[in-house]
């Protein structure tokens, strides 16, 4: 009889051991989501790390030992240009063919349909090469002069052609935020274009932009930002405090900075207050009396050819008035006294 309340016992004991059971299992299992959390983002930094290329680094150029035996198959790209650009591809079409015979690769022009073809030839060794020229002819299309489209051809160069045209509905509203990317004068596009370390083109519907890998990424990106409305002076001053280190200061740093900055331009101001005011008070410099001395003109300069000619043409002519010395008298004159006396 004592066994059974034991028993009893036993079985109370393992129905209260039950809900603590059940309530330490969900604890578990909540234990385990952020750790799972913390190695998906581990291994997502590890994935940005291994895309980022180390400064310094540069591929090997592809050569024709790589690939000796070169391609087996022709492949070709071709697309439109719009009417006025036809003058200016005519013109720069042999520079176009001689850079792409470089790379072995076929560029033809047709002014009938208005259309730019490449195609790969039998001494095409770099299967690379046919992708850049069909960038090339693309940037040519939208407007880029042929000296910084040809900057594509090179092993560190990217080209990205952004659509705009579809981003904002009203006409005016999308001229008005295109003019804003441009800037007054193009200051704004020219600012990018040192940041960035790319050649940023806008052309109608379009804004092509040509350069390293990193600097494409922040061109998209302030390009997409100012056609929402959002001010590219924003992500330019941002880039521009990362480059300085500005941004990474603290709020009191800044602020001694600017008051640094302040002091400085004051100082400046009231330095030159004092030349001012000196330069006051010190006379002016006397200029010493210079009697200015007619120019000889034709009037005031005497011939005296002229003058010895006139004297002579006066003693030649004969006056009214007696000569100063009297004649001799002659042997006729003494006769005819003699017969009168």
């Amino acid at each position: 009889m004592r066994c059974v309340p034991r028993a009893r016992d036993d079985q109370t004991q393992r129905l209260t051991s039950l809900p603590t059971a059940a309530m330490a299992a969900p604890t578990e299992g909540t234990s385990e989501t952020p750790t799972n959390k913390k190695q998906k983002k581990s291994k997502n930094t590890d994935e940005t790390e291994l895309l980022t290329v180390p400064d310094g680094w540069k591929e090997p150029k592809f050569t024709t030992e790589d690939n000796p035996k070169g391609l087996l198959e022709e492949s070709s790209f071709a697309t439109l240009f719009p009417k006025y650009r036809e003058a200016y591809l005519k013109e720069c079409w042999p520079l176009v063919q001689k850079a792409l015979g470089d790379v072995f690769v076929k560029a033809t022009l047709d002014l009938i349909e208005g259309s730019m073809t490449v195609n790969t030839t039998k001494k095409t060794f770099d299967p690379y090469a046919i992708l850049r020229a069909r960038d090339l002819i693309k940037l040519l299309a939208r407007s880029v002069p042929f000296e910084q489209a040809v900057r594509i051809l090179e092993d560190d160069m990217a080209c990205d052609i952004i659509k705009i045209g579809t981003l904002v509905r009203n006409r005016e509203r999308f001229v008005k935020r295109r003019q804003r990317l441009i800037g007054p004068k193009g200051s704004t596009l020219k600012a990018l274009e040192l940041l960035t370390n790319c050649y940023v083109m806008v052309q109608g519907n379009t804004v092509s932009a040509l350069g390293p890998y990193s600097g494409l990424k922040e061109v998209r990106k302030v390009v997409l930002d100012t056609m929402k409305n959002i001010h590219p002076i924003y992500n330019i001053k941002i880039d521009k405090e990362l480059a300085t280190g500005e941004f990474f200061l603290q709020e009191s740093e800044k602020r001694r900075k600017k008051m640094n900055e302040i002091k400085a331009k004051q100082a400046e101001a009231l330095s030159k207050r004092q030349e001012q005011r000196q330069k006051d008070f010190i006379p002016p410099k006397e200029k010493p009396a210079v009697k200015k001395s007619k120019p000889a003109t034709a009037e005031n300069k005497i011939d005296i050819q002229a003058i010895k000619d006139k004297v002579k043409k006066a003693k030649s002519k004969k006056l009214g008035a007696p000569p100063v010395n009297p004649k001799t008298p002659s042997a006729k004159d003494g006769k005819r006294k003699k017969v009168k006396s």
